[in-house]
């Protein structure tokens, strides 16, 4: 009796009702929004601007103005994209933080491709995403080969090859053999890259006014093909294994080495894949200085606002695309450029807040739990 008393006090504890569970979610995101957008509002009055247009502009810039919705859904990609491939190495307990440079390694190999490979443009337009996705996969490889052969954490092997991809890229902008062409008709220009012909660019769609590239459809694939491969394949449930308990993986007869390395080389391939996507698709269709603009940072941040669910991305990466277009839409309106990252960084630190708290309250849960069937 004292038992069964027991495991029941247990099951009341770790399971509260789901209603309770969506209510108290939703207020602490609510809570965390209202916020920021308060002290957002609050630090644009300090500086002698107009608060009430900090509200507004951000949803006419992501969402209400002509147009902006499109420009959303396409910055939206590679977010979508560079996620999935975290959640993959992360499901398999590996810590890849070096998306920013994989996309930029993705995004030179694409362009090299792009700009150099003869034949019909539809055709080039794949091989250059896949060269893209090779590169990517090549960067992270070395980040697998160091953690697996040598025992350096992929932590910070993956951080700073980072460092490593920028100069990388100031010397291909330098070198007609790799980012530049020999055309003499096509002007070019200092700390960019050759232009990518326009048969060898990603389409795009018109709907209702609002124009995105072929680029949004690829990423919502990748994150179903994600979804579906991690939750529904052999290969995904020892992933999994391997995340939760790499000692009983191994009992079990998962390749820690061979496993991982798979993992690290995918997520890197797809940060890669957005990276030729980001080239292919942007208006500029040229690789330039600071290309990566933060879309691998911003696309880990997704990975783990959405808890390292794949199908979870795709709202959360609309929220930060929304935050990226707004935020450009809100210099525009007289507001600081300074004060506009500060707004932003404000908008993202309320949505990483909530995880958090969520991540806090479920240990307690388990605590509780435990202490109650003792």
């Amino acid at each position: 009796m004292t038992a069964t008393i027991s495991e029941t006090r247990a099951t009341v504890v770790a399971a509260p009702s789901k209603l309770h569970d969506a209510v108290v979610v939703t207020a602490i995101y609510t809570a965390s929004i209202v916020g920021a957008l308060f002290l957002s509002a609050l630090l644009v009055a300090v500086t002698g601007g107009s608060w009430q247009k900090v509200f507004t502009a951000l949803l006419d810039g992501s969402v209400r103005n002509d147009g902006a919705w499109g420009q959303t859904l396409s910055k939206m990609a590679p977010l979508i994209i560079v996620a999935t491939g975290a959640i993959v190495s992360t499901r398999a307990g590996l810590v890849n933080i070096g998306q920013e440079g994989q996309l930029l390694v993705g995004a030179i190999f694409a362009a090299y491709l792009g700009n150099h490979m003869a034949g019909p443009g539809p055709v080039v337009i794949v091989c250059a995403l896949a060269f893209g996705a090779l590169g990517g996969g090549l960067w992270s490889g070395i980040a697998a080969a160091l953690r697996f052969g040598r025992g350096v954490p992929e932590v910070l092997s993956t951080l700073l090859l980072v460092f490593v991809a920028f100069p990388l890229l100031e010397y291909g902008l330098r070198s007609e053999s790799l980012l530049l062409d020999n055309d003499p008709t096509q002007k070019q220009q200092l700390n960019t890259g050759s232009q990518l012909p326009k048969d060898r660019r990603l389409p795009h769609f018109d709907v209702f006014g609002n124009q995105f590239h072929l680029g949004v459809v690829l990423a919502l694939v990748v994150a179903v093909l994600g979804a579906l491969v991690l939750a529904r394949t052999v290969w995904g449930f020892r992933l999994r294994m391997l995340g939760l308990n790499p000692h009983t993986a191994q009992r079990m007869g998962v390749a820690a080495a061979v496993m991982g390395s798979v993992a690290l080389v995918v997520s890197g391939a797809l940060a890669g894949l957005a990276g030729g996507v980001l080239l292919a698709g942007t208006p500029d269709y040229r690789i330039t200085l600071g290309y990566s603009r933060n879309f691998g940072w911003n696309g880990l941040l997704v990975a783990l606002l959405a808890r390292n669910r794949p199908l979870l991305v795709l709202p959360m990466a609309f929220i930060f695309a929304g935050l990226r277009t707004g935020s450009d839409y809100l210099g525009a309106t007289g507001v600081a450029r300074d004060i506009v990252d500060v707004v932003q960084a404000l908008l993202v630190l309320a949505l990483l807040i909530p995880p958090a708290i969520l991540f806090i309250r479920d240990r307690r849960r388990a605590m509780a739990a435990m202490r109650a069937r003792v």
